[in-house]
């Protein structure tokens, strides 16, 4: 009897120390400055599979308020509207998207991998208002924050990827907080 007590005891702390390590792993993702429930919420569903562009030709559409999973090419192979924002290894994979949206206003977009982000529009990189990210976090990790003035299509460039799969949404920031 005591023996059966003792493992009831043991297998309740092993299944404590599970609960409290996947605890602090969904902590990391607790850190962020701002209010990412939206972001984390469509982290957490099934992403829309797409190749990413390899030109502006290419280049799938992406709305906001959805999860897509991009396919990268070999960053070498891609040819960026603009030069991309960061040079990196010859190993980098890249891709492009146009993101349609229906109202100017401030955006985030929020990926799971350390990656660059670059937002253009005619011929122009806009400047990230803000941005933040939790290393220790997949689900985004990085989240950028851009002005978007105007409806036309904006054409967002990731490169230097250190693989070839990118999570990636598109989320308008809530008013509160702007």
């Amino acid at each position: 009897m005591a023996k059966a007590r003792s493992l009831t005891w043991m297998l309740l702390a092993i299944t404590l120390v599970s609960f409290a390590s996947a605890a602090r792993a969904d902590d990391a993702c607790m850190d962020f400055k701002w209010d990412v429930s939206k972001e984390r919420a469509l982290f957490a569903g099934p992403p829309t599979v797409m190749q990413a562009g390899s030109d502006t030709k290419s280049a799938p559409i992406v709305l906001p308020n959805h999860l897509y999973q991009l396919a990268l090419a070999a960053q070498n192979e891609v040819k960026f509207s603009v030069r991309e924002g960061k040079k990196s290894d010859d190993n980098a994979h890249a891709g492009l998207v146009i993101l349609r949206i229906s109202a100017p206003g401030s955006y985030r977009v929020s990926v799971d991998l350390p990656v660059w982000i670059d937002v253009v529009t005619q011929d122009s990189v806009l400047t990230p208002t803000d941005y933040q990210g939790q290393h220790e976090c997949a689900a985004p990790r990085k989240v950028v924050q851009f002005e978007l003035n105007g409806t036309k299509p904006f054409l967002l460039q990731f490169s230097g990827a250190a693989v070839g799969q990118l999570l990636v949404a598109v989320t308008p920031v809530p008013e509160r907080v702007r």
